[in-house]
C-alpha cells in the first residue's frame, strides 16, 4: 500500500498557502481583492490583476481546520440561515471569528463580491457581502438549456453555440461585459483583451493535461493515486487557472501519475472494490476516503474534481468574452442537472469501472435522485447520503463512514 503523499498535492497545498499570504499582504497594502463563487468567470479578474479567493476553497479550509461549526454560529447569530447552502455561507462567518480562530489570519474584507446566482440563497449570500462596509457585490444570471444535448463532453470544446444555445451565451457574454466595466470604474484598469486571450488558452492547455490524467487512472488497475490526494493536486491549480503556475501543476500531476503507474504503485495493492464519489468534498474528514482499505480493499477511484477538470473547462474560440461566457454557462448544468449531469456521472463511472457509488447530497442539489437512478439502471449500486459536505455538524450526523461500510458489506461485491 501507497501512503506516501503526492508531491504535486504537497506543492499545490504549498503554493497555496503562500500565495494566500501574499494576497493578504496586498490587501493589507490597500489594493481590492475579490470573493468569488466557483462559476463565476476569474480570468476576467486575472486579466485585470485583481487577487481573488474562491468562496467553496475557503469554506474548505475553514472545514478542514475543524471551524465550520464555529463560523456558521457566527451566520446563525446575525440572523440568518445556517442550515442551507453552507458551503457558501462559511466565509461569512469566518469574518466575524475571533482573530486567533480564524485560519491561516483570516480571510481580508474583500472589495467584491461575484457570484453566478447558482439558486436564490446563493444570491442572498452574495447580497450580505454587499452589506458589509467596503464590499460591493455583482450578480450574474443563471440560465438553462432547453432542449439538452447528448453527450455533452463531445461538444463543449468547440461546438458550444450548439451544447448551450446562443441566447443563453449572449446574456452572459453581456452581462461580464457589464461586470469588466464595473471593475474598470471602480479600480481605474483596462482590461487587455490580448492578456484574456492567452489566459484562456492556458486554461484549456491546463484542462488537457487534466484530461490525460483522468484517463490514465481511469485504464490504471490498481489505483496509482488516492483520491484525497487528487482532490488538492486539481482544485487549487483549478483556483489558479489560466497561469503558467497552473499548467505546470497539471503537467507534474499528469507525470508523477503516470510514474506511479509504470512503477507499479498502489493506492491498495489488494485493490477488490472501485467506488466513486459524487459529491463535494468531505473538506473536514479526507482521511475518510482511504478508511476501507484494510477490510474491505476498497478505494475511492473518482471525484468529480479531476472528471470536470478533463471535460468541463476547455473552450476554444476566436472572440475571447464569448468563448468565457461559453466556459461559464453550463457549469452547473454539467455538474448538477439532469439529464446533462446523470448522463456524464454514467459515462465516467463506466469507464473507471466502478462497483459502487456514494452520492453525497447537499440541499442544492434537487437533481440528485436522477443522478442516482441512471446509475442504478447501469447495475451499479448507490449509497445516498443527505449531508453537507464543509458542515461537520452536518456531516458527523450522517454518520458517513459507518454508513459507507455498511453499504460496502450489503451491497457492493467485489471484483474477486
Amino acid at each position: 500500500m501507497s501512503t506516501e503523499r503526492l508531491r504535486a498535492a504537497a506543492e499545490a497545498t504549498r503554493f497555496q498557502k503562500a500565495w494566500f499570504q501574499d494576497v493578504a499582504e496586498r490587501a493589507r497594502a490597500g489594493e481590492p481583492i475579490a470573493i468569488v463563487n466557483a462559476d463565476a468567470p476569474h480570468e476576467i479578474l486575472r486579466a485585470l490583476d485583481i487577487p481573488y479567493v474562491v468562496t467553496q476553497w475557503w469554506s474548505s479550509i475553514v472545514a478542514a481546520k475543524r471551524m465550520s461549526a464555529a463560523a456558521l454560529e457566527r451566520v446563525a447569530a446575525q440572523g440568518l440561515p445556517d442550515f442551507s447552502l453552507q458551503y457558501d455561507a462559511i466565509p461569512l462567518g469566518e469574518q466575524d471569528l475571533p482573530s486567533d480562530d480564524r485560519p491561516w489570519g483570516g480571510l481580508p474584507q474583500p472589495a467584491f463580491a461575484i457570484a453566478e446566482r447558482s439558486g436564490d440563497v446563493t444570491q442572498k449570500i452574495f447580497e450580505q457581502w454587499g452589506e458589509r462596509d467596503g464590499t460591493e457585490t455583482f450578480l450574474l444570471s443563471r440560465t438553462g438549456a432547453d432542449p439538452v444535448p447528448p453527450r455533452w463532453w463531445e461538444l463543449v470544446p468547440y461546438r458550444w453555440e450548439e451544447a448551450f444555445g446562443s441566447d443563453r451565451i449572449d446574456l452572459l457574454q453581456d452581462e461580464i461585459g457589464e461586470l469588466v466595466a464595473w471593475l474598470e470604474e471602480r479600480t481605474g484598469r483596462t482590461l487587455d483583451h490580448a492578456r484574456l486571450r492567452r489566459i484562456l488558452e492556458l486554461g484549456n492547455e491546463q484542462a488537457g493535461w487534466n484530461k490525460k490524467t483522468r484517463d490514465a487512472i481511469a485504464a490504471a488497475r490498481p489505483t496509482p493515486i488516492a483520491v484525497n490526494d487528487s482532490m488538492p493536486a486539481v482544485m487549487v491549480p483549478q483556483w489558479h487557472r489560466g497561469s503558467e503556475w497552473a499548467v505546470g501543476a497539471a503537467r507534474s500531476l499528469y507525470e508523477e501519475v503516470v510514474e506511479r503507474i509504470d512503477s507499479g504503485q498502489a493506492v491498495c495493492a489488494d485493490e477488490r472494490v472501485r467506488l466513486m464519489w459524487v459529491g463535494r468534498g468531505l473538506w473536514s474528514d479526507l482521511d475518510m476516503y482511504r478508511r476501507f482499505q484494510d477490510e474491505f480493499g476498497a478505494v475511492f477511484v473518482w471525484s468529480m474534481y479531476l472528471a470536470i477538470a478533463a471535460d468541463g473547462y476547455a473552450r476554444h474560440g476566436d472572440d475571447a468574452m464569448r468563448t468565457l461566457a461559453a466556459r461559464f454557462v453550463g457549469i452547473t448544468d454539467q455538474l448538477y442537472v439532469p439529464p446533462w449531469s446523470s448522463e456524464w456521472y454514467v459515462k465516467e463511472a463506466l469507464s473507471h469501472g466502478v462497483d459502487g457509488v456514494v452520492h453525497l447530497v447537499a440541499d442544492d442539489t434537487p437533481g440528485a435522485g436522477l443522478i442516482t437512478e441512471a446509475l442504478e439502471e447501469q447495475g451499479i449500486p448507490v449509497l445516498e447520503i443527505r449531508a453537507n459536505n464543509a458542515d461537520q455538524r452536518s456531516s458527523g450526523a450522517a454518520r458517513i463512514p459507518e454508513r459507507i461500510a455498511d453499504f460496502l458489506r450489503t451491497r457492493v461485491s467485489a471484483r474477486r
